[in-house]
């Protein structure tokens, strides 16, 4: 039996251009999951500037530094686990879209910079070039970012399963037209999928946050952010936020943290194993 873990989904609005009223926002969030118990909370892709707004060309900031010191003074003060998505400037030209594992003492335990980053990003973001897990109270952690978890960059995922991650944090900002509304909702296809599938396949758990509010700024400017945020398991989706693009919201998720005897080629024999299961479950996502 693995530990029982709880998880805050700060979904928040988060406004192009406008750290510091972003900043309020989330540390408003981290204080509420603090106060429902929570040991970790996620939050959504680089919350300080919103992703691909032009503000954080000229405005981002390296890690350490003034921004990420914050998350972790907060994490240290609530003594909780946060994981958030910053714009990090590494030198005049050159920026990332990362995420930060920080652990309930203010230390900076995990950092990664997105792959798979969509063509419209190339302006804003360098492509990262690792993967890392590391191993927390709860079980080791992978952290990775949005799009990386899209059918076509799914292996980003099978990878850190096979580094022994248990639980993958997410940080998005999912996007859609402005048109769009509550009953034409894409996420069963382009999320639920994709991390049910490798949910399934590793038995672990995949949290992923996201942003509300409307897009200013940058190219793709008046599309919105409608939330969804999605906690699954290998049993399906065992928390998820509301599908609104006002909807900033705490969703809290508890659930025991699998455990795993694999290791290395272990996982290849494992799925193996799964027989005629794996390979009808390989064939009807690559369907879909």
């Amino acid at each position: 039996m693995g530990e029982m873990l709880k998880v805050g989904m700060a979904q928040l609005l988060v406004e192009g251009g406008e750290a510091e009223r972003n900043f309020e926002r989330a540390f408003k969030l981290i204080e509420e999951a603090k106060e429902q118990g929570c040991d970790l909370v996620i939050l959504p892709e680089t919350i300080d500037f919103a992703w691909t707004h032009p503000r954080s060309i000229e405005e981002s900031l390296p890690i350490p530094g003034e921004f990420s010191d914050l998350f972790c003074q907060k994490a240290k003060e609530l003594e909780i686990y946060i994981c958030v998505g910053l714009t990090e400037r590494v030198d005049y030209d050159r920026r990332y879209n990362t995420a930060l594992l920080i652990d309930d003492k203010g230390e900076i335990i995990l950092k990664y910079h997105k792959i798979n980053l969509l063509e419209v990003e190339h302006p804003f973001y360098e492509v990262g070039n690792t993967l890392n897990v590391v191993d927390t109270p709860f079980g080791k952690i992978g952290v990775n970012i949005c799009a990386d978890n899209y059918r076509d960059s799914v292996t980003i995922g099978h990878t850190l399963a096979r580094m022994g991650a248990k639980i993958i944090l997410s940080p998005a900002s999912w996007t859609v037209d402005y048109s769009m509304i509550e009953g034409e909702d894409p996420y069963q296809d382009k999320w639920i999928a994709p991390l049910s599938h490798l949910a399934t396949l590793y038995d672990l758990v995949i949290v992923s946050t996201t942003s509300v509010g409307y897009i200013v700024g940058g190219p793709y400017e008046g599309k919105k952010m409608v939330g969804c945020s999605l906690a699954v398991n290998k049993d399906g989706v065992i928390a998820m936020g509301v599908f609104n693009e006002f909807a900033g919201e705490l969703v809290v998720s508890e659930f025991v943290v699998p455990t795993t005897k694999y290791k290395g080629t272990q996982f290849g024999e494992m799925l193996k194993e799964k027989g005629n299961e794996f390979e009808v479950a390989q064939n009807n996502y690559s369907k879909k």
